[in-house]
């Protein structure tokens, strides 16, 4: 039954045939080398006492000559085999020709020797002397030990035996006799043996190297993929940390990378720096895009080359903003040091729009550092720098810790003070302006009594819902609460029965907001008619945007009266008036306070005032504080009023109350 052999295994990785031919070929003249070198000794030893065998047989001169002429072929073998010209130290980078013709050198000095040995039939006349039985021992010898020492090339094996073998039985067969002739056949027969041994020795040899060389190629090319997937898995490591146009570390990657920073030495003290470019926008602007990319790209080697002694954590934070950890070490300059030799440096940082970049920075400092908190108070330092007038910066000071620390109480308790009502509405009056000073309608002002900071101011408030998505639920509380109170004037209060109530709505809230559906829909929920809601916004609302003028569109078709507040500042402009919705607008209270004592508001009042009268929109000075401005506004026939001179904001009833006592006397 025949067995068959089981397949190899492929390998792992495509491997060149050629090449694995190439690194056997090479091991093999390796191995020759060192096999020849190992042998030779025991050749020239031979050799020295086959000599001394011939000078005892009487043949001194022919056994010197024959062991000069072997020394002299050994000693070229072993300069050949040491010699510099050999394979490369990389078999892979070589062609594998100049490892053929070694081993074809290696075979010629093989012959060589060979043939020297098939002389030693001279010292014995042809293997009939008595010598014979010597020299047959130590030629059949010496040929088994080629064949061993042979194992990597059997042509270098056979290239020795041949000769010295075939001298042998030759010279037994020449001699005659039935010995001879069977002693010439035995020497063929072993030539035949070990020219078989001498070739399966190579072939195991040669497979043995392949299997070798196959692992050593499995092995690199392994390691080569595994250096490869190392620099891959580095490159994306560095491309999730890192910002792909500066080459810092992104906003996530500084994050990371700045909280490893300070866990290496939590106890220290620490400074946080965000940086912001001023006039960046100019320069995408005049110079485009790609200028502007570049400019981002100078500007990050500046800032690596300016803070290089500090061994800081640096990345772009974003846009044109950049971030900088230093850690506080005595030889190092204080940060607010660092910060305005930025600032003063930053023209250098590019040339690409001119030189006339700035540079606002805001710092934050801290021992037992969370770089959560510093970049909270960084940001907030760096938008007191910019409000300061740019290229500057602020340091965190305790003012400022205190007002971040109300910022961030006040965001943390909004949503749970407007569902336990908390937050409220108090109410202003609004007068007329003629004799009768009759009762126009209320002002609703948000109040919110903080368990910790006490009152918190309206705009805190509102700025907070919309960092923390919740406008929408204050505004639906502050409507409620209005429905509430318009709702209680009608039921218990005869002199405010019909009193409507103006409530305020920020120009965050009108931008983003369905303000439309939102207060409608409130105001039908509770029955209140929307014609007794005043709603207050100003200019930044900007009336002239397509969902803003639908919106308020929609509110005064449903009867609500739209107001125009804080007239006179900001982004006030005459075209705002041109808009059909508005019904009515309030003086800024910075033009009435002290109007009494000032011509030119006065001046600017009446301008307004006849604004009014023409455009047939009732004008509201909000802010009298003194008798002298209340005159001043009469005299003008101002046709509505409102300050704390009249009377001061209060709980809904207060007001009652006052209005109440206000209709008792007439």
């Amino acid at each position: 039954m025949a067995h068959s052999t089981p397949p190899t295994p492929a390998p792992l990785v495509a491997i060149d045939d050629a090449l694995l031919s190439r690194m056997v070929r090479a091991d093999q003249l390796t191995a020759v080398r060192q096999s020849v070198l190992a042998a030779i000794p025991i050749n020239m030893v031979l050799s020295c006492v086959g000599a001394l065998v011939a000078w005892h047989a009487g043949r001194a001169i022919e056994g010197l000559w024959w062991l000069a002429l072997s020394l002299t072929v050994n000693v070229l073998r072993i300069l050949v085999c040491k010699s510099d010209i050999a394979s490369p130290s990389s078999p892979m980078a070589s062609d594998g020709r100049h490892v053929e013709r070694h081993l074809r050198i290696a075979s010629v000095w093989a012959a060589a020797s060979g043939g020297v040995w098939a002389l030693i039939a001279l010292l014995c006349d042809g293997y009939t002397t008595p010598q014979t039985i010597f020299y047959l021992t130590v030629v059949c010898g010496i040929c088994a030990g080629s064949v061993i020492y042979g194992v990597p090339y059997a042509a270098v094996s056979i290239s020795f035996i041949t000769p010295a073998l075939l001298s042998v039985a030759g010279c037994l067969v020449a001699a005659g006799g039935f010995d001879r002739q069977c002693l010439a056949a035995m020497a063929l027969l072993f030539l035949a043996a070990l020219l078989r041994g001498a070739r399966l020795n190579e072939r195991a040899f040669r497979q043995r190297s392949r299997l070798q060389n196959e692992a050593t190629v499995v092995a690199a090319q392994l390691r080569e993929a595994h250096e490869r997937l190392q620099a891959s898995a580095h490159e994306l490591g560095i491309r999730a940390t890192h910002d792909s146009l500066t080459g810092l570390l992104h906003r996530d990657g500084f994050t990371q990378a700045a909280t490893a920073y300070i866990a290496q030495d939590p106890a220290h003290s620490y400074a946080l720096m965000l940086l912001d470019l001023n006039g960046f926008k100019a320069v995408n602007d005049a110079f485009g895009h790609t200028v502007g990319d570049r400019v981002l790209q100078d500007t990050a080697k500046w800032l690596q080359h300016e803070l290089q002694t500090l061994d800081a954590v640096i990345g772009r934070w974003g846009g044109d903003q950049f971030a900088v950890l230093s850690r506080q070490k005595p030889r190092h300059p204080p940060p607010e040091v660092v910060a305005d030799a930025l600032i003063t440096a930053i023209p250098f940082a590019t040339t690409r729009c001119g030189g006339h970049l700035g540079v606002s920075i805001g710092v934050s400092t801290a021992t037992h550092a969370q770089v959560a908190s510093m970049l909270i108070f960084a940001d907030e330092a760096l938008h007191e720098a910019k409000r300061a007038g740019r290229n500057t910066f602020r340091l965190v000071d305790d003012a400022l810790y205190q007002r971040l620390a109300v910022r961030t109480d006040v965001e943390r308790d909004l949503v749970q003070a407007i569902v336990s009502r908390e937050i409220g509405v108090w109410f202003q009056p609004i007068i007329s302006g003629d004799a009768q000073g009759r009762i126009h309608s209320l002002e609703g002002l948000l109040r919110w009594q903080h368990p910790r900071h006490g009152q918190i101011p309206p705009e805190q408030v509102i700025f907070a819902a919309a960092s923390t998505g919740a406008a929408a639920l204050l505004m639906q509380h502050i409507l409620e609460d209005v429905c509430l109170a318009l709702q209680t004037l009608a039921a218990h209060c005869p002199v405010l029965a019909d009193t409507p109530i103006a409530m305020n709505i920020s120009p965050r809230e009108m931008a983003q907001l369905a303000v439309d559906d939102i207060v409608l829909g409130t105001l039908k929920a509770n029955g209140v008619s929307p014609r007794r809601l005043h709603i207050e916004i100003t200019e930044e609302v900007a009336l002239d945007t397509r969902a803003t003028r639908h919106r308020l569109k929609r509110l005064t078709a449903a009867g609500a009266t739209i107001v125009l507040d804080d007239f006179g500042v900001g982004y006030s402009s005459l075209s705002s008036l041109r808009n059909d919705q508005v019904r009515q607008l309030k003086i800024d209270r910075s033009f009435i306070c002290g109007l009494a004592d000032s011509p030119g508001n006065q001046t600017l009042v009446e301008a307004v005032l006849q604004l009014g009268r023409s455009l047939n929109i009732a004008v509201v000075a909000e802010g009298i504080e003194s008798q002298a401005d209340l005159d001043v506004l009469q005299a003008m026939k101002c046709p509505l009023m409102q300050g704390y001179h009249i009377a001061r904001p209060g709980p809904l009833p207060d007001i009652m109350a006052w209005a109440e006592q206000r209709a008792a006397r007439g």
